[in-house]
């Protein structure tokens, strides 16, 4: 990072100070620092081992943060076992206790180290609610941990804390006095690794103290099993494998060296009155750490709607996820040593940057992915996307040689993996791209069909409704593939303004387009085209002059190249609106 820039990440966060510290001090001043400054001592030794980082010791307090609700929560026991030890000698009015706060949450991070936010907040708040020598917790550390630390959660209910947005549910973490014996799942055959993202989805726990809800959180994480399943890109253990592991305490790392997968889901629901809260983590169980984190709260009005909701937001937000923690692990790797899947990863990120120098970089890695793994469906499906992008731009030197070539890569694919969603969603976008509609229409709707929430799915057959004639009915499906994703990409902006535009909602399509940060050229260019049909002259002429002048500027004819419209009469409709604003040469 820059010396300014931030960024935004999950992480456990630890805040702690003395209880009483003012009277303290008045009794004994002297000996009050002493007792202080070895105090932080005590936790910055817990904190190191913990792999946590200090990032404030000021005046009573500390905060530190934690890759893991794991090493947060054993620091935090630690820290109060060894000072609880210290202090048995004294005299109770004199005794220094800290009291200590642990959440697991989003927290901004500045390239100096300092932290920001409502998980740091949220983490504060939860130490003024701990005893103390005790240590409180949020909700989200008591579902990652259950049954993962010899420990006793004690639920204190919702609380509303100071300058919080919402109540926080809160647990009091109490040391086990005797940890009970481990239940001991059957052995498990340890699998060997594959070069994609494998994932385990351990059975949710039902925390409502109601066993006729048992069913409900099977039948969730049965359904998340299933539908992940669906994503070719995903090794997702099966059903039998993960319920041998249901009711017993779980190591996540041995868990996941066992079943031979690098990522696990685990969650809750708990059903109170007449609503149901379900809340799931995935954790990449390489380092132990949460690389995602999601609640869902439902009003529980039908329980089978409820979890097919659940579920298709569940499984439309994981494989997003997983594949940016397997981006991270790639980006750790040499080029030589990255598995096939690494290769086609790190292609299909380069690809989606849209630039020609990038264009080349990913071909290489797909070519390199299919020397690798010759059968690699996945990797010639990219390659077509790939060589369709460098046909689409035109930075190639003859275009009518490169067609051929692109229609056999994905042939391949798809006779190498007939039932892989993602390659018919590409040779759908091919055939767009050459105009052969029927041949497009056929290969979406088998896609559809293959994986519903896939959000690249979903929102193509929105962008191709568009194209077709039908904006007015693309529109719905952007709006849920963004539903699926509230990760997506800032082209799904691009795609509805484009299908809002098609239907002559020209306010509606600039409002869309507002949504991007850094508009290019063919963005500023729709921008215009929009602004002009609504009579704001100005408006128009200056979205054109930013067209033009953009890094790399409008060109009409790259433009044209890239206007897929079934109808002529629709091609000409955007076309005028272009001139309209100018932008007709």
């Amino acid at each position: 990072m820059g010396a300014t820039a931030t960024r935004q990440r999950l992480a456990a966060i630890v805040a702690a100070d003395v209880s009483g510290y003012s009277r303290l001090m008045a009794c004994d001043e002297p000996g009050t620092v002493s007792a202080l400054d070895a105090a932080r001592e005590v936790f910055a030794r817990h904190i190191e081992s913990q792999q946590g980082r200090v990032i404030d010791m000021a005046g009573d307090s500390v905060l530190a943060l934690f890759e893991t609700a794991a090493g947060a929560v054993a620091a935090a026991l630690a820290v109060q076992q060894e000072l609880n030890d210290r202090a048995a000698g004294q005299a109770e009015a004199c005794r220094m206790r800290f009291r200590i706060g642990v959440h697991l949450g989003d927290v901004i991070e500045k390239a100096d180290g300092t932290i920001y936010g409502d998980g740091v907040n949220t983490a504060a708040r939860l130490e003024g609610l701990a005893e103390p020598g005790g240590v409180c917790v949020s909700e989200t550390v008591e579902c990652a941990l259950r049954h993962r630390v010899a420990a006793r959660f004690d639920d204190l209910g919702e609380q509303v804390l100071k300058n919080l947005p919402r109540p926080v549910r809160a647990f009091r973490l109490r040391p086990a006095v005797e940890a009970a014996p481990a239940a001991v799942p059957p052995a498990v055959v340890v699998h060997d690794r594959i070069d994609k993202p494998a994932v385990a989805v351990l059975p949710f726990d039902n925390m409502s103290g109601d066993g006729d809800q048992e069913f409900f959180a099977d039948g969730i994480t049965e359904d998340i099993i299933t539908e992940l399943s669906r994503f070719r890109e995903l090794f997702v253990i099966s059903r039998n494998s993960s319920f041998k592991f249901k009711g017993a305490p779980v190591d996540v790392q041995k868990f996941a060296r066992e079943l031979g997968v690098q990522y696990v889901v685990e969650g809750s629901v708990r059903k109170a009155g007449k609503r149901v809260r379900i809340t799931v983590q995935l954790i990449d169980a390489e380092t132990d750490r949460h690389v995602w984190a999601e609640r869902y709260d439902r009003d529980l009005e039908d329980i089978f709607a409820i979890q097919d909701d659940v579920t298709a937001s569940i499984v439309a937000t994981l494989p997003g996820r997983v594949e940016a923690a397997s981006r991270d692990r790639a980006a750790r790797k040499t080029t030589d040593n990255m598995a096939a899947y690494e290769c086609v990863l790190t292609g299909k990120r380069l690809h989606h940057a849209s630039r020609r120098e990038d264009n080349d970089r990913a071909l290489a890695l797909l070519e390199r992915a299919i020397a690798l793994d010759p059968n690699y469906a996945h990797a010639h499906a990219w390659k077509a996307c790939t060589l369709g992008q460098r046909w689409a731009y035109n930075w190639c030197t003859d275009r009518k040689a490169l067609e051929p070539v692109i229609i056999a890569e994905i042939e391949t694919a798809l006779a190498l993996d007939d039932n892989d969603s993602d390659a018919h969603r590409i040779m759908a976008a091919v055939h767009l791209v050459f105009e052969r509609f029927e041949q497009c229409e056929y290969h979406q709707r088998r896609a559809l069909s293959l994986n519903a929430n896939d959000d690249l799915v979903v929102v193509q057959q929105g962008e191709i409704l568009t194209w077709l004639g039908r904006p007015d009915e693309g529109v719905p499906w952007i709006q849920k593939a963004m539903r699926l994703n509230p990760y997506h990409p800032e082209r799904f902006w691009g795609h509805l303004a484009r299908a809002y535009f098609g239907a002559r909602r020209y306010a509606e399509a600039l409002e869309a387009l507002r949504q991007f940060s850094a508009p290019d050229a063919s963005v500023l260019a729709l921008k215009a085209a929009a602004q002009a049909r609504l009579g704001d002259e100005a408006g128009a002429r200056a979205s054109a002059a930013q067209a033009i002048g953009s890094a790399r500027p409008f060109a009409l004819d790259e433009y044209r190249s890239s206007l897929h419209y079934r109808h002529d009469s629709d091609k000409a409709h955007h076309l005028q609106s272009l001139a309209l604003a100018g932008l007709d040469r």
